[in-house]
């Protein structure tokens, strides 16, 4: 039953809109930071293998995440165009992820396929659900600032999904004194639970959202079916400046991600030589760093700019990222095994995750802004589709940043299934040395694209007032 108002923009509706990420993060905990070790280090796959495997994966991505975001945007029927695939997509992909934590006992080759297969399946399936849903803020509200706002809740609640997840991996499912991370059974108790809460947020979102239907934007008119006009169509929307500038930014700095994200959990146990529990405590203060970029990201947009922001918040968070290892390179980091390094690295990590998270609120509310902007040229609106090519950056540059990572971790020759304390400290000072500049490379090039984005307040202002002009 449609609602008395339209309460699109309101606090409830931003908070469905919010929770519905914790689906996606975490599955993006489970696919950026504990894939690949656990099919490397736990199930026995070669890191080659398992990098080159996400990577199939990624191919797979680039066909159907463009062809889901089109889909979205011209799809008819009385529950909208997000609705009716957010609500397909959830059974399935909570049941795919659990079995991707219980693989069954095959040889190499068979276990590869069974790999692959189900990260494609898990991919596609989340495909369908993320991209119309994270979508919907350009529908909610064409507002500079409030977009913002929304974004906010939604990384928010992507990083307290992700974060409840490695809270529970090192210290509910895979402590140290059932086994620790070498634990096959905890990690099918960690993809159940992965699998339920992934599955409860997509719906809640959906039937939480789902009162707005009827004041979202419509599709354009019904036309014959023309594979070259849809490409065409793609490519238009595509070809957007301010759209390849952010998108070129984002993808070099989700490869970033990727590289430190896969490598994290190396670094903690190895070249840090923290315990599994102190892992787990070091994620604790990482809650606090969603909660501060929720309410720090409208601010500073607020007073800045979105694109002024960005930038600042991009560079410091380079420098940040591998300040530690930088240091203990030096010899002037505190020593292995002290609580002074446990609390130094708690410091670090906090400040460089709230920056982490408010770059990312606002590259996403600076695609948002490219909608308007496609709009005054091509007449269509096209919010699947430009999200549909930001989650394939994000997908698929942080999947190549793993798969980088996979060949730093084969450049430095670390070894297979290595228990803590038997990598040799050649072969962890290789492994930084060779993060480290990989590392600011990425982040480097996502700056300076930042600088040529284009979409001021001021410009959002004018487009909204030229598209107000057009549909008199």
């Amino acid at each position: 039953m449609p609602a008395k108002a339209d309460t699109r923009s309101a606090l409830s509706t931003q908070l469905y809109y919010g929770v519905g990420a914790v689906a996606y993060g975490a599955k993006s905990n489970g696919f950026n930071y504990l894939l690949l070790f656990f099919y490397s280090q736990v199930v026995g796959l070669p890191a080659e293998w398992v990098s080159f495997g996400i990577f199939l994966a990624l191919l797979a991505d680039a066909i159907s995440d463009p062809l889901v975001g089109y889909f979205s945007d011209n799809l008819r029927g009385r529950w909208g165009r997000r609705h009716p695939l957010m609500y397909l997509a959830g059974l399935p992909a909570a049941i795919a992820y659990y079995y991707l934590w219980a693989p069954p006992d095959l040889d190499q080759h068979g276990l590869f396929v069974y790999f692959v297969t189900l990260a494609i399946i898990i991919r596609t399936l989340l495909t369908f659900y993320e991209i119309p849903s994270t979508s919907l803020v350009a529908e909610f509200t064409d507002d500079y600032d409030l977009r913002t706002r929304f974004l906010s809740f939604r990384h928010f609640f992507g990083w307290w999904g992700g974060l409840t997840m490695s809270v529970l991996v090192y210290l509910v499912f895979l402590p140290e004194d059932r086994g620790g991370l070498e634990n096959v059974e905890g990690w099918k108790n960690y993809g159940f639970a992965a699998a339920v809460i992934i599955g409860i947020s997509i719906y809640v979102s959906a039937f939480g959202t789902h009162r707005h239907i009827p004041y979202l934007k419509k599709p354009p008119p019904k036309r014959a079916f023309s594979a070259r006009r849809i490409v065409g169509e793609l490519v238009q929307t595509f070809s957007n400046r301010a759209f390849l500038i952010i998108f070129a930014a984002a993808l070099f700095t989700a490869m970033a991600a990727g590289v430190n994200t896969s490598l994290g959990i190396y670094f903690g146990r190895h070249f840090w030589a923290l315990t599994t529990q102190q892992i787990g405590v070091l994620q604790l203060p990482y809650f606090l760093s969603a909660l501060a970029a929720l309410v720090v990201t409208p601010m500073v947009a607020r007073r800045f700019g979105k694109k002024r922001a960005a930038i600042t918040t991009s560079a410091l968070t380079a420098m940040l990222t591998p300040l530690p290892m930088i240091l203990r390179l030096l010899g002037w980091f505190p020593d292995n095994g002290t609580s002074t390094v446990f609390y130094s690295l708690m410091v670090f990590y906090t400040i460089d995750v709230t920056l982490m998270i408010v770059s990312g609120i606002l590259v996403g509310a600076m695609i948002a802004d490219v909608v308007e902007d496609s709009e005054i040229v091509t007449g269509r609106r096209s919010e699947g589709s430009f999200f549909a090519a930001s989650s394939f950056a994000q997908k698929a540059v942080n999947g190549l940043g793993v798969i980088v990572a996979g060949q730093i971790l084969a450049w430095s020759k670390f070894p297979t299934e290595a228990k803590p304390g038997e990598v040799a400290m050649t072969v962890l000072n290789d492994l930084a040395l060779a993060y480290v500049p990989a590392l600011w490379s990425f982040y480097g090039i996502a700056i300076v694209l930042l600088y040529f984005y284009g979409i001021s307040r001021e410009r959002h202002r004018r487009n909204l007032a030229q598209l107000s002009t057009k549909r008199l």
